[in-house]
């Protein structure tokens, strides 16, 4: 498998072999050392904010390994069955370790929409094979195009008549889409097998095309009696961004919860992650020993998060427009502050990044990190735990952000928090920046462990 088509980025993380860190009880923590191949589609151009969304994935070589050689074995990368017991969403097993042993995760209600740019050719056929590979049900899969064929939505229309472009072709920088649609698509199904999964393909990465798309999915998943929502793209935040609020509340009597990556850029907010309506998923690392048992997580050093700059609270309230009454869930740490994110958090780090399945570049399995990887993870966790909380149901005449009032009334209680997540209190996504006991703006209120309080 050759990459010379996408003219990525190389970056090498560093330290070897044993202990590169120890937990608090004095585990060692394995680092792997190998290669990141950053695709150009998730590199943000100067101009793009407020106009282009880029994707949120990295590629993870490992040292001494070819690209050509991604072939799954159980020495390096996430399995759905060590995510599942990782997370508690799925059967117990000693250490956790990375391993195709069938304890896959359960659960899942309604449809995931999986809401991306252009068109992945193999979508369907790269999630049969996954599938089948890593011991999942076969999915109740749907491709959607987000095409003039559903006319105006709420004011907004698409640019393209039938199937959208390509999202894989050779020399075309930023047309390397595939690869983040079939991540989306796989990590959904193995975290909420019973759930059907839905490809949204908008016609561009343009911010109007991709809203478009989410008005799209909005429907389908109504359609499908409810579920969520994930987008794996995003971009630098823009001041304008607060008018678009209201593309993730639409569908509020549906059952609906949005899902957003953090960024992999380090400290800083994003948008949509920024929206207030939106669940911001933010990045870990998992650390294992050279045993490969799982020891512990840790903040993603590339893990976006930080302060919006235009969601603020509005005093008085302006409904749709920033944080205030309606979505007040940060108001015990943040008072009436500007919206921070993430909210939760899942693994993200290429380094101990998820193998994918996908063809279109001529290649098979990748092993994949950034908070793509989180999105849509949490969207399935969140679809499986089955509490159908919602997005934004009406409340006493007002709208709500109900999944996050869910987690965030977990974290408030204190009680039951330590039970439903894990609180990741080492490791920094910038200077002065550190993963800290309680909320922080690299992992939020940290990483879920089960299918309660989500």
């Amino acid at each position: 498998m050759t990459r010379n088509c996408v003219l990525p980025l190389l970056l090498a993380i560093g330290i070897s072999g044993l202990a590169a860190a120890q937990d608090a009880d004095q585990s060692p923590i394995v680092t792997r050392q190998g290669t990141v191949i950053i695709p150009q589609s998730s590199v943000e151009q100067p101009g793009d904010a407020g106009l282009r969304m880029h994707t949120n994935t990295k590629i993870f070589v490992p040292a001494g390994r070819a690209a050509a050689t991604m072939n799954p074995d159980n020495t390096f990368a996430e399995y759905p069955e060590s995510l599942a017991c990782v997370y508690k969403v799925g059967p117990a097993y000693a250490g956790c370790t990375p391993s195709n042993n069938g304890k896959i995760a359960t659960g899942g209600w309604g449809a995931i929409a999986l809401v991306d740019a252009y068109d992945d050719s193999h979508a369907a056929s790269d999630l049969a094979f996954y599938s089948s590979f890593m011991g999942l049900p076969a999915a109740k899969f749907t491709k959607v195009y987000a095409n003039t064929s559903f006319g105006t939505l709420n004011g907004r229309t698409a640019s393209c008549a039938g199937t959208p472009p390509p999202a894989y072709v050779a020399g075309k920088n930023g047309r390397d889409w595939d690869i983040e649609e079939s991540l989306d698509i796989e990590i959904a199904h193995a975290m909420a097998p019973a759930a059907a999964i839905i490809l949204v393909e908008a016609c561009s990465n343009s911010d109007s095309d991709l809203y478009y798309a989410e008005e799209v999915a909005g429907k389908e998943v109504a359609a499908a009696g409810g579920g969520d929502i994930s987008n794996s793209w995003g971009g630098g935040e823009y001041a304008t961004e607060v008018n678009d609020d209201n593309v993730f509340f639409r569908y509020y009597w549906s059952h609906i919860t949005y899902f957003a990556s953090a960024g992999d850029s380090g400290w800083g907010a994003a948008y949509p992650s920024s929206s207030p309506w939106v669940v911001s998923a933010g990045g870990t690392t998992i650390n294992r020993n050279a045993s490969q048992d799982f020891v512990s997580e840790s903040c993603w050093s590339g893990s976006g998060g930080g302060v919006s700059q235009y969601e603020l609270w509005k005093s008085p309230p302006v409904f749709g427009e920033g944080m205030g009454p309606w979505v007040a869930y940060q108001y015990s740490f943040a008072g009436t502050g500007a919206r921070q994110t993430p909210d939760m958090s899942f693994d993200a780090d290429p380094a101990s990044g998820v193998f994918v399945y996908d063809t279109d570049e001529g290649g098979t399995w990748y092993v994949v990190g950034g908070t793509s990887v989180a999105s849509p993870a949490l969207a399935g966790i969140a679809n499986a735990s089955n509490d159908r909380a919602g997005q934004a149901l009406p409340t006493g005449g007002k709208y709500t952000n109900r999944e996050n009032n869910l987690i965030y009334s977990e974290y408030d209680l204190h009680l039951t928090y330590p039970n439903y997540f894990y609180d990741v209190t080492t490791g920094s996504n910038g200077t002065g920046h550190n993963a800290a006991a309680n909320y922080d703006q690299c992992t939020g209120i940290g990483s879920p462990r089960g299918h309660v309080g989500k």
